[in-house]
């Protein structure tokens, strides 16, 4: 129908972000000699503290993969009301960041096997996390990576958001 569409490409569908490619993407900058730099999230709602360690992450090195939790996955780390946001919209929202080069989801509790896949040389994680606490710290410095906590902005959560919005709608009545 006319003025229904988007001009432009399509969206890649989720199951095209599933690794395939960024692993053509991080071999590409690996053969020119570049830095490949990967975070891991739900990024269920994304907000300004996600956007700033993304864009931080992205700024130290040459291309940045984000490595996102499947829904399956979400759920079993934050409870059954989780994700907010389904998968594909997640997608397509970090994809359009001009900071993130590319999205692997991945279905397991933490990104282990995808990052055993695409070994680069950074794993950020923000600073509300201590780099002992997290198991893809030691796996990526197992092949001579680095594991990097970026500054955090404090007062930014997916979580206290939902539950703001939550409040929100109870005490309004709305939707």
């Amino acid at each position: 129908q006319v003025g229904t569409g988007v001009p432009g490409a399509a969206p890649r569908p989720p199951s095209a972000a599933r690794g395939e490619d960024a692993e053509r993407l991080v071999a590409r900058v690996r053969a020119a000699g570049g830095t490949v730099v990967a975070t891991g999230g739900c990024f269920d709602l994304l907000h300004a503290g996600h956007v700033g360690l993304l864009q931080a992450a992205r700024r130290t090195g040459d291309c940045l993969v984000v490595c996102l939790n499947s829904d399956a996955s979400v759920r079993r780390r934050k409870g059954p009301g989780r994700p907010i946001n389904p998968l594909a919209d997640r997608v397509r929202v970090l994809r359009a960041l001009e900071c993130v080069d590319a999205v692997a989801v991945f279905d397991e509790d933490t990104p282990e096997e995808l990052l055993e896949r695409l070994r680069p040389d950074v794993w950020v994680k923000g600073g509300d996390y201590a780099l002992a606490d997290l198991p893809e710290a030691a796996l990526v410095e197992s092949w001579g990576g680095q594991a990097v906590l970026l500054p955090y902005l404090d007062g930014r959560s997916s979580s206290r958001i939902a539950e703001r919005a939550a409040v929100s709608v109870a005490r309004n009545g709305t939707q």
